[in-house]
């Protein structure tokens, strides 16, 4: 048997996305994608369970609530060029531009050490006041604390295994990109029990767990593009910083990099709110809803990962019946699984509250914030999808509002008005309300693009 016969050619990996099947193209991409990061959600959340009944002390939950939009911010970075680097690949190697791409795979490494280490030091230097600004109470101030000057060495290789994995699956290799998630999630499992329980170093264990993750799967997602084989590779003289290709790549990246932007204002926002009208207690029911609603949005994210190559590829190519095919398929896949989410919110509270925390006054909380935010969280998944449409076809304005409507532009009015009125409910009832007017929003410019898109066909047959 010839080494043709058993290796596959690299450029079959990207003209499948323009020829094969739309159900199996979805589901080859998507599905490493879903594995790797429903891995990483359940990693995040053990930690958070680990975390929560390894320390007596109820305040440690709310001190942790306190540092995820801190993190969120760090992700958001690196999600500036990750999603900003796979999508213009994408796109660039739909239309057969392969000396392109490696320019754009050169550019991002220095793209993401360069900021990586800024923020990181800023972080640093003010973590006490930033904390303070997320929501941090005196009683949680010194957990939240601790965890992130011992988490953020960690967070530049986070942002180098974020990007450089979503190039890799970019490129046709969705499942090495599975891998380097199950590598990281598998370690941190292991490590953040071992750290707590076994070596008692307290909230600093998680964070030296996630560090000890980061580095290793780091390590073998950016191995993977010094291997000559590959569809995409480094190569010499692709490292310069080019202003234009850095300007393609930020201009496309800013729609994820802003939802996690606005993701951590609101969270702000929203934590201090909460402080006001329901305390400590309130903030830690922040913890049970982002963790266990992030498992049902890491697999929309996971099936839009898988939906973004054929996308970039099929508009690239001009093929637009695949483009709105592979459109329609991931909606309804992310309506499915966001819908199972609200349904278990809703008729299994208590589990879900009691897995993450002792305190029964938390507890409690917790069950009343799962009921109402649960409400409308099956229309998340579409408007998840709606904004990946546009960013995968480099639509950045469009996605970067889409992104900001429910975070921002509807949150904020929301939180104004219906806490002063309905008190700790008014604050929980701010997400079904923003998840229904957001829904809405999102259908209206798809129909609109669509449209659009049809009748440029039209006209280019036409011609």
């Amino acid at each position: 048997m010839s080494a043709a016969t058993v290796t596959e050619n690299p450029q079959e990996r990207l003209q499948e996305l323009g020829n094969a099947k739309i159900w199996r193209l979805l589901l080859k991409y998507s599905l490493p994608a879903v594995i790797g990061t429903v891995v990483m959600a359940v990693y995040n959340i053990i930690d958070s369970i680990v975390i929560g009944h390894a320390i007596a002390d109820p305040n440690v939950v709310s001190g942790i609530a306190v540092t995820f939009p801190v993190m969120n911010l760090g992700t958001a970075l690196g999600m500036l060029i990750g999603a900003g680097a796979a999508t213009r690949v994408s796109i660039v190697m739909g239309q057969d531009n392969k000396r392109q791409a490696e320019i754009i795979l050169g550019n991002s490494v220095q793209l993401t050490v360069i900021i990586g280490i800024t923020y990181i030091t800023l972080f640093a230097i003010f973590i006490t006041p930033i904390l303070k600004i997320f929501g941090a109470s005196p009683n949680s101030l010194p957990y939240a604390r601790e965890f992130m000057l011992w988490i953020l060495p960690g967070m530049v290789l986070m942002n180098l295994t974020f990007s450089y994995n979503n190039i890799m699956r970019a490129t046709g290799y969705p499942g090495r990109a599975m891998y380097t998630n199950l590598i990281g999630a598998g370690m941190n499992a292991l490590l953040a029990p071992l750290f707590l329980f076994g070596f008692k170093w307290g909230i600093k264990g998680a964070a030296i767990a996630t560090d000890i993750s980061m580095l290793v799967t780091s390590f073998f997602v950016m191995s993977h593009f010094f291997r000559k084989d590959t569809t995409l590779h480094f190569v010499k003289g692709t490292f310069r910083l080019d202003w234009k290709v850095i300007k393609a790549i930020l201009y496309i990246g800013m729609a994820p990099f802003l939802i996690n932007v606005a993701g951590s204002v609101i969270n702000a926002i929203v934590n201090n709110s909460l402080l006001h009208y329901g305390g400590d207690d309130a903030i830690a029911s922040v913890v049970v809803f982002n963790r266990f609603v992030t498992i049902f949005v890491m697999i929309v994210i996971g099936i839009c990962q898988g939906m973004q190559p054929i996308l970039g590829y099929n508009y690239g190519s001009c093929k637009y019946s695949r483009l709105f095919a592979t459109l329609r398929l991931a909606i309804v896949c992310a309506l499915c699984i966001t819908s199972m989410g609200s349904i278990i919110g809703a008729f299994n509270p208590r589990v879900i509250a009691v897995a993450f925390m002792q305190d029964e006054a938390q507890i409690t909380c917790a069950v009343n914030c799962l009921r109402i935010t649960t409400i409308g969280f099956w229309m998340v998944g579409f408007q998840i999808v709606g904004t990946n449409f546009f960013q995968s076809l480099g639509m950045a304005g469009k996605a970067v509002f889409l992104s900001l409507t429910r975070q921002i532009i509807f949150m904020i009015p929301m939180l104004l008005i219906l806490p002063p009125k309905f008190g700790l409910d008014g604050v929980w009832a701010c997400y079904p309300v923003c998840d229904v007017i957001a829904t809405l929003v999102t259908a209206g410019m798809l129909i609109i693009q669509i449209r659009k898109i049809k009748s440029n066909q039209i006209q280019t047959v036409a011609a």
